[in-house]
């Protein structure tokens, strides 16, 4: 043993004795030295134990009891007919009875629409799954609103439930005034129901014809045709012309006028006692 490194590992300690250091047992001298390898092995063997003993004890010594025989699994029959969600709620070994049911908008008459106890759930064969079932959609019957105003049958028919389109068009009646309702009036329909009303813009406007020359017949013949009333017939004089034809006109020719219309003549005559029209 070499000297200098035997002077080199001693130590002294405060009161000036000297002292030689002392090794670890994790720095590769003690007794107790460990792998990191041998620590996973032990580590998994504690874990393999854990299980073995776990699901032993689970499986084998306590076992879960298995479910009683009375119960029974309550089917899922949302959305199915009412019929068939009976039959197979029965089926299943449990009673079922339809306790509630309510007009709906988009689900077809005697679907289910819910069950109490939920899908899934178990059941006895005393107990009862309760049903609601759905009526179809909300029934109504067009309102009449032909003659009303615009707004005022739109009103009404949304009211009602429907949803409202507006058409105009020319017609006889009045401006604003609703002509038409689609479907008609008083047809049953389920909601929600689009309506289509025709509001009239007013009648069609017709050109006065020019009427200044033709005989008083034929005159009354065409204001006839075009739907217009013929209020009078004045005779004047003039001067031994135009007798028997029309000299003046009210409206005047190419005057834009609604069918029914007032119209006014004046007729060429003889007597001279008549007023004189003027040329």
């Amino acid at each position: 043993m070499r000297l200098g490194s035997s002077i080199r590992r001693r130590r002294f300690r405060s009161d000036g004795r000297s002292e030689w250091p002392k090794k670890k047992w994790w720095a590769g001298g003690g007794p107790l030295r460990l792998s990191r390898d041998a620590g996973y092995l032990v580590c998994g063997v504690l874990l393999v134990g854990f299980l073995f003993g776990y699901f032993g004890t689970t499986r084998l010594l306590f076992p879960a009891p298995p479910r009683p025989g009375d119960l029974f699994e309550v089917p899922d029959v949302g959305g199915l007919d009412r019929s068939t969600a009976l039959d197979m709620i029965q089926a299943a070994g449990i009673q079922a009875v339809v306790t509630d049911s309510f007009r709906h908008p988009t689900a077809l008459s005697g679907e289910v629409l819910g069950q109490t106890p939920l899908a899934g759930q178990l059941s006895t064969a005393t107990d009862t799954v309760v049903l609601t079932v759905s009526l179809g959609a909300v029934r109504m019957s067009v309102p009449d609103v032909v003659r009303l105003g615009s707004t005022a049958a739109r009103t009404v028919l949304e009211a009602s439930g429907f949803t409202v389109t507006v058409y105009a068009l020319e017609a006889e009646l009045p401006a604003g005034l609703v002509v038409e309702v689609l479907p008609e009036p008083g047809t049953e329909v389920e909601l929600p129901m689009e309506v289509t009303i025709s509001v009239s813009t007013g009648p069609p406007l017709i050109h006065m014809p020019l009427l200044l020359g033709i005989e008083q017949e034929i005159a009354e013949v065409l204001i006839d045709s075009l739907g217009f009333v013929l209020l009078e017939v004045e005779d004047c004089f003039r001067f031994g012309q135009d007798q028997g034809r029309v000299v003046v006109q009210f409206p005047p020719s190419d005057s834009l006028v609604i069918p029914g219309s007032r119209v006014r003549l004046s007729v060429g005559s003889r007597n001279s006692a008549r007023r004189v029209c003027g040329n």
